[in-house]
């Protein structure tokens, strides 16, 4: 390939991504949530809350951001599944996914990009671990939100997610997430 098709299938997948800021995910649907959030809306917080998570923890922040921040990207592929639904749906391995997507890349974006999903899916390190926290306190933290806007299914969220956690700032920041309002930042710097 040449240098023109491997820069044309690289702006590819980036626009690619663009399709993740319209999606929703459709798991909250499940609890009622009208309009929820969309993945990229996730992935950004995720990817906050995971640089966070790596700072208490001593894992590498930027490693723990990159993980986050590729996550969820195949869903533009093949959706957000929701729990339930993965019980009847076969889909292909995330890393499969990215394959495709990033095949008419340049190789050293393919190669990176493959690497990271990879990382994330069948990993073991620190980072791995802080990343996959984050992504659970990421949608408990959203569904103490949701629960504040009315949406009471939100709760089976907020409680399964936080049972999940691992690690103990992950476990920290729940704790004190789950007696915040949405809104309490804000109060440390008014008067």
């Amino acid at each position: 390939m040449t240098d023109d098709q491997y820069a044309k299938g690289s702006v590819s997948y980036l626009m690619e991504m663009g399709a993740l800021k319209r999606a929703k995910r459709s798991g909250w649907w499940i609890a009622g949530v009208k309009d929820p959030e969309t993945i990229a809306e996730h992935s950004f917080r995720t990817a906050v809350i995971g640089s966070v998570l790596a700072m208490m923890e001593g894992a590498d922040p930027a490693r723990v951001a990159l993980l986050c921040t590729f996550h969820d990207t195949q869903e533009t592929r093949v959706g957000d599944i929701p729990w339930i639904g993965r019980r009847y749906l076969r889909a292909a391995k995330n890393e499969e996914v990215t394959a495709d997507q990033v095949a008419q890349a340049h190789p050293a974006v393919a190669a990176g990009i493959q690497a990271v999903v990879e990382e994330y899916e069948n990993g073991d390190s620190l980072e791995v671990a802080v990343a996959r926290d984050a992504d659970k306190l990421e949608c408990m933290i959203q569904g103490l939100e949701y629960l504040e806007q009315g949406y009471s299914n939100a709760r089976e969220w907020v409680d399964s997610t936080r049972a999940k956690l691992k690690t103990a700032s992950a476990i920290a920041l729940a704790d004190a997430a789950q007696d915040m309002s949405s809104i309490e930042w804000q109060r440390v710097y008014l008067p």
